[in-house]
This record gives C-alpha cells, structure tokens and sequence, in this order.
C-alpha cells in the first residue's frame, strides 16, 4: 500500500508538469501520439503472442511491404487494434465506458478475424481457460462486468493505479470474450486514463512474465500488488517520455549518458527498470532527457 502511494505521489507531480508542458503544444502532443501507436501495437499483439517485431508492425502500419509471408490474421490483428488505439485517443474524452462501448471496441479489433463472434460476449456454452483458469460461466459475464464498472465509478477516491490494476484483472478473471480479451483490456485502461485526464500506458513484452504473475496472483488471493507496480511503472514511464519532448531536452539513450557521466550503463537499466530515474523506453532502446 504505502509503495503504490509513493508511486501515485510521484505520478500526480509528473501529472502536474506535463500540464504546465503541454500547454499551447498540442500538434507535438498529437505527433507523440500517433509515432507510439505501432509500440501500443506491437506490445500488445507480441502478449498475445504474435510473430511479429516491431519494425514488421510498423511497415504493416505504413503499407510497407515485408520480407516475409506472415498470415491474415496477424495482419488484421496488427491494423485493427492501431485502429481501436486510434479511435480511443480520439473519443476517450466523449463517453463514459460502458457495455456497448466495450463491445463496439470489440467488433473494431475482431473485424475479418473473427466475424462469428467479433463485437459480442461470450454466449450459452462457450467456456474459455487461459492457463489453468477456467473463466466464469458465460451466463454471469454481463452481470461481473456491470458489477466491476460500478466499482470502479463508485471509488474516485481510490488512487488511479489501483483502480486501474483492479479493473483490469477483473476484466480479464472475466474473460468475457471467445477472443481478444487481452488486447481490449489493455485498451480499456487507456480509454479510462486518457478520460481521467491522464496519458496512456504501454505495458511492454519484456515485462510478460510480470504480467502474467499478477493474473496468477489475482486469480489465487484476490492480490492486485504486482498489476500496481506494472501500471505505476508504465505511467511514470509515459510521463517521463512526454516531458523529454514537451520540455525540449536532449533525448539521448542511457548507454550515451552513461558515458558522458562516467557511470555504470547496467546500474542506469537497473534504475530505468525501477523508474527511479526519468528514463524510457523507445522502440525498445531506454532513453533519457538530458
């Protein structure tokens, strides 16, 4: 509790400067944006376990060609999603979440996937494990579903990591689709951040294990402590990236900084990892304002 409350101070101080940032930025703000969407996409699929790096989502993405055969579906996986990423930063501010928004997210990511069952929840008899949970009967899935938004709209006062963490580990104990629960859940806290008046979060494919941990966590004690630390990370993370750039700081990578400060490259990765510093991640590469 008092680390997730440290991590929630620490946000609501980025928070304020990237207020202070942004003001009168919005055409670099909507540049940032847009060039983090393939990492949004490629992070979020590569959890899923798609095939496919980060430089092949992006040319999907530019209608670049590739070097390889990879299949329809993760093509379709790869522009659809963009396109939900897209339509949430757009429209996050005009609605509050809710069923029917949840299931139009839904038809968007699973259009020329899986039309059968795209944009509706799981019906009589469709049951679905991950691991080895088995997912609730889908007669209760619109009941656990309302239940985990009035929740989370009825506890403002509870700090936005944990709330966020909570929602979105209920959304997927859930699992109230065939297909996609993972990617839309996903999309779901940006929706709910962005609407917040926060910025949004990109859990990364290098923290899966961690990821995977606190479902595991959540499914057997009811624990949201690892999601905390995942979210609260990604956030700062998010802050630390927007400010580099609203601030106007040298952005070089923490290998370079290193260097300049004579200091140890693995302890600054160490750090990084923690956020107890204000680097990012980049494409993969940590980076830092300098």
């Amino acid at each position: 509790m008092a680390k997730t409350l440290s991590v929630f101070s620490k946000v609501n101080i980025l928070r304020e400067r990237y207020y202070k940032a942004a003001a009168k930025k919005d055409a670099l703000l909507q540049i940032i944006n847009e060039a983090e969407i393939g990492e949004q996409v490629y992070n979020s699929n590569a959890i899923e376990n798609s095939t496919l790096t980060l430089e092949e989502t992006e040319k999907i993405l530019l209608q670049i060609d590739l070097d390889r055969f990879i299949s329809e579906r993760e093509l379709f996986e790869t522009k659809n999603l963009a396109r939900v990423v897209s339509y949430i930063n757009s429209k996050a501010k005009e609605q509050e979440l809710n069923l029917d928004l949840i299931l139009l997210l839904h038809k968007m990511l699973l259009s020329n996937i899986r039309d059968d069952v795209a944009g509706r929840f799981r019906n009589k008899g469709e049951w679905v494990r991950v691991g080895s949970h088995i997912a609730i009967d889908p007669k209760f899935v619109v009941n656990k579903l309302e239940e985990m938004l009035i929740t989370y709209h009825a506890n403002p006062n509870i700090n936005i990591i944990k709330r966020i963490a909570r929602l979105h580990l209920t959304f997927e104990h859930i699992h109230p689709f065939i297909d996609g629960n993972g990617r839309i859940g996903r999309v779901i806290n940006n929706y709910i951040l962005l609407r917040e008046g926060f910025v949004p979060i990109n859990i990364k494919f290098i923290d899966r294990k961690s990821y995977y941990d606190a479902f595991q966590e959540f499914d057997s004690n009811g624990n949201t402590s690892i999601m905390e630390e995942i979210v609260g990370k990604a956030i700062t993370n998010s802050y630390h990236k927007r400010l580099a750039y609203l601030e106007s700081k040298e952005i070089i990578t923490l290998a370079e900084h290193a260097k300049r400060e004579n200091i140890s490259h693995s302890n600054l990765i160490n750090k990084a990892h923690r956020q107890t510093i204000a680097a990012f991640m980049e494409k993969g590469i940590w980076k830092i304002g300098n």
